[in-house]
């Protein structure tokens, strides 16, 4: 089945303890719109300026996402600057520029609004609402969300937990939304608010996913380089989004390898700037560390 996705696209500029490199591609949709080609057909929606680069217009295209959905308006992309400390945990950023996102209020276009999955990548929580109330009757919603909206949009981003069906975050956000130091609580307490499933990102200590009667924990696949975390969680989001789109079923079964497969291509992307390893990923890349990763995890009792 199709996914809508829609989030931030943006040019990026990006220093690492060991490089620095500037007018990358990036944005939520970005990354999430590629790592969830690998799994089914994209239908994406964005703001870009007269200023984009037409070699990512045909990565986006290479990849199978349709873009239809995509503005190019008068005036220039939205920027971000970052720079990552030495652990490669800690990011702080040096600029941004929202140019022509400001403005971002997107009408879908009709063969877009029937779409039973869709992926609502991390953009402000009222956007969010207004693309999700463009679709008739979507199956499975996902959202993912950020600290900024958490402190300067709460109310809307608690509105958009009452009409999804999974809220992906990170632990960070997990506390401070839920005001609770334990994942675990917070996690169950998140599910009160509405979404029938939360999915708490942990970065290299992997990911924990919360149901009414589900709980899944998986570790992070262990590498020995990171070159540029950027964008990994939205790779994470997307792919998961994209193999529960792929199947076209969502169960305990179909969600704990949604995530395995969303840990599986976030951890090809980290190993180059911006989405240049996914450029070069093959499905059988994917399924070779998927299958590494079951062995990582699996034990037996005699």
């Amino acid at each position: 089945m199709s996914l809508l996705l829609t989030g931030s696209i943006g040019l990026d500029d990006v220093k690492t303890p060991q490089a620095e490199q500037h007018d990358l591609l990036g944005g939520s949709a970005s990354y999430a719109a590629v790592a969830a080609s690998f799994f089914t057909p994209v239908n994406l929606v964005g703001i870009v300026g007269e200023d984009f680069p037409k070699k990512f217009l045909d990565l986006y295209r290479k990849h199978g996402v349709n873009l239809d959905g995509l503005e190019i308006a008068t005036g220039k992309t939205f920027r971000w600057s970052g720079e990552y400390e030495s652990n490669m945990n800690n990011r702080r950023t040096l600029s941004i520029a929202l140019n022509v996102f400001e403005k971002f209020n997107p009408t879908l276009p009709a063969q877009y609004r029937s779409a039973p999955f869709v992926f609502l990548a991390n953009i402000s929580p009222q956007i969010q609402m207004h693309v999700l109330s463009q679709v008739t009757k979507p199956k499975f919603v996902v959202a993912d969300t950020m600290d900024l909206w958490i402190d300067i949009a709460k109310d809307a981003l608690l509105e958009l937990l009452t009409k999804i069906d999974c809220l992906i975050l990170n632990e960070s956000e997990a506390r401070e939304l839920m005001k609770d130091a334990s994942l675990i609580k917070a996690g169950r307490a998140l599910l009160k608010l509405g979404p029938k499933f939360v999915c708490i990102k942990k970065g290299e200590h992997g990911c924990l996913l919360f149901g009414k009667d589900l709980f899944f924990s998986a570790p992070a696949f262990p590498l020995e380089d990171i070159h540029d975390p950027t964008g990994a969680g939205d790779c994470f989001a997307g792919a998961f989004t994209g193999y529960l789109a792929k199947t076209g079923k969502v169960n305990a079964d179909t969600l704990r390898k949604a995530v395995i497969y969303g840990s599986v291509i976030a951890s090809f992307n980290v190993e180059n700037f911006s989405l240049t390893r996914l450029q070069t990923l093959t499905p059988a890349e994917i399924e070779s560390r998927y299958q590494s990763f079951r062995q990582m995890s699996h034990f037996e009792l005699h």
